[in-house]
């Protein structure tokens, strides 16, 4: 049992029989300090039934409760304030975490349902920028979060592989590029291409005419047009695969836009059958006034089809294929109103599990205030900033400690663990700006602070000599330094469930940089390696610490060094 639902029996037998154990539930607080007690209780509801003044009620309940199960129950003033019996509930928790380890907070809530996830989803012949990562992390912690929560992720690489940009590629390589420079640095250079065909289309329009003419050779199956498609492709995926390997993030998928080009036509023919087809200044829509929300353009006037038709073939296939309970999709907050229409119009189309279907929005990263964007050439490379914080990293355990081996190892661990905890610490909506220097430091709210207090934790427990706690016996620590650590271990069971609900990875995050908080301050406070009969429930405590600070970090995708 939780604690919390000790809380709500102990008042359901004293209150009225028509307050639910669910209004309880709701009520109860958590007070600011430890001093107030770990729950309380506001009585003002019980007013009006009850006919007398609040504080008078509190006194009169907890003269009433059934205090065995805790350490006191007291009012203050309009408040019931319960105070956990910390021996027993120490005892419990870390026997708990200690006996399931990496399983501790493992629920069954999904039952194996599948969940495709549609995430990162970089433009192929383009470099990952900054801009990329908040989609691929964002998308892997929640693959790892509902995996906790019992469901079955299958994350979907919906690569950006066709469309014109792929017919301005060809003219940008054909006018100014040759093979030899594309494989000597292939992203940079066709990068190079594209942004320099939009910089000369600006003054030359002939230039769009001939990359939708190779386009149009592409979708006709042209061998030349074709060959060099495919090989833009394989040189891209090499280089992102370089760095989702020091991401740590795979995939079940890499089926793109091209995927989808035989699947259309009976999406189309569907979208006809239902009478929902109608034609809008030589184009095919299907109309969504109904629903506040401008026309889906499904077929161009030249029967080039768009986005939306190939995301309803996706979504079709991803049903068919893989029959989800919920399928996400990672993309930002400008694509909410395609979304929207996406889901409408399957919708329309007689599919109810459109209901499944949840757009995972997030919010844009700036640099110095600036949106970032490949088409002018402003953009910051993602495997540069991954570099230059492992440097940072490296930088700063050369000052603190210099000895340490496996120096590389683990300074590729902090830096890039640095990037995508602070990515991840920020709630998904918000935009936010990038600061180098902010990202990558061992104190404050980052994700080097989490990684060193687990590291500091081991490090005791090396000194101690103890990491085993199989037959750990009485740990029934009623310090009171250490009671907020005990209590927040206790929580995280729930902080898993409620990042799954929201698919939200800021509430790891939060709490993983509270949860390290609050062991430093008992650390600092408290003589843990102090020969006496409590050693074994302190080194018992800073084990269990360990453990769920490393299941933390696990679930934003950030690695967990020894030592530091």
């Amino acid at each position: 049992m939780d604690s919390k639902t000790l809380v709500v029996n102990a008042l359901t037998k004293v209150v009225p029989e028509e307050i639910t154990s669910e209004q309880l539930t709701n009520l109860i607080e958590k007070p600011k300090s430890s001093d107030l007690g770990d729950f309380a209780f506001p009585t003002f509801i019980l007013a009006k039934s009850l006919h007398k003044a609040p504080n008078m009620i509190a006194e009169e309940l907890v003269a009433q409760i059934d205090q065995s199960g805790f350490e006191k129950v007291v009012n203050t003033g309009v408040y019931v304030n319960f105070f956990l019996d910390k021996a027993s509930f120490a005892d419990n928790i870390l026997h708990t975490i200690l006996s399931k380890q990496a399983d501790y907070g493992d629920q069954d809530e999904g039952k194996g349902g599948n969940v495709p996830i549609d995430m990162s989803s970089p433009n192929i012949a383009k470099p990952m920028s900054m801009g990329h990562l908040r989609s691929t992390v964002i998308g892997n912690s929640i693959a790892k979060i509902i995996t906790k929560l019992g469901y079955k992720p299958i994350k979907i690489n919906h690569l950006g592989d066709w469309g014109t940009q792929f017919g301005k590629l060809i003219v940008g390589y054909k006018t100014w590029g040759s093979k030899e420079d594309v494989e000597k640095d292939p992203i940079n250079n066709l990068l190079k291409y594209y942004v320099r065909f939009h910089s000369e289309a600006e003054t030359k329009p002939e230039l769009d005419d001939e990359a939708r003419a190779w386009f149009k050779r592409m979708e006709d199956g042209d061998e030349e047009a074709l060959s060099l498609w495919k090989w833009f492709r394989e040189l891209s995926l090499s280089e992102f695969q370089k760095v989702y390997d020091r991401l740590g993030v795979t995939f079940d998928s890499y089926n793109g836009e091209a995927f989808y080009n035989d699947k259309m036509d009976d999406v189309i023919k569907t979208i006809q059958d239902k009478g929902l087809l109608e034609e809008s200044r030589g184009a095919e829509i299907v109309d969504l006034s109904d629903l506040d929300l401008s026309p889906a353009l499904i077929r161009k006037t030249d029967g080039a089809t768009l986005y939306i038709t190939r995301d309803l073939a996706a979504a079709i296939y991803r049903k068919n294929t893989y029959n989800f309970v919920q399928s996400l999709y990672v993309v930002g907050s400008e694509q909410a109103e395609h979304f929207k229409k996406l889901k409408a119009v399957l919708k329309m189309m007689g599919y109810d599990w459109s209901d499944d279907i949840h757009h995972i929005e997030f919010g844009l990263i700036t640099a110095n205030g600036k949106k970032l964007s490949t088409r002018k050439g402003n953009v910051i490379l993602l495997q540069n900033v991954l570099n230059d914080a492992v440097d940072l990293a490296k930088k700063q355990i050369e000052e603190k400690n210099p000895n340490l081996k496996d120096k590389d190892e683990v300074a590729e661990a902090v830096g890039v663990g640095a990037v995508v905890f602070h990515d991840l610490k920020n709630e998904r909506r918000d935009n936010f700006d990038f600061n180098l220097e902010e990202v990558v430091r061992f104190e404050g709210e980052t994700g080097p602070y989490v990684q060193y207090t687990n590291a500091r934790a081991l490090s005791i427990l090396r000194k101690a000599g103890k990491n085993d706690f199989a037959d750990a016996k009485d740990l029934a620590l009623a310090d009171s330094e250490a009671w907020d650590t005990i209590k927040m271990l206790q929580e995280f069971p729930e902080i898993v469930s409620r990042a799954g609900a929201k698919y939200e990875p800021s509430v790891i995050a939060k709490y993983s940089l509270k949860l390290a908080k609050s062991f430093n301050q008992y650390y600092a406070h408290s003589k843990i390696l102090t020969e006496d009969s409590g050693l074994n429930a302190r080194l018992a405590l800073v084990k269990s610490v360990s453990i769920v600070l490393q299941m933390s970090l696990a679930l934003l995708g950030v690695k967990a060094p020894e030592e530091m």
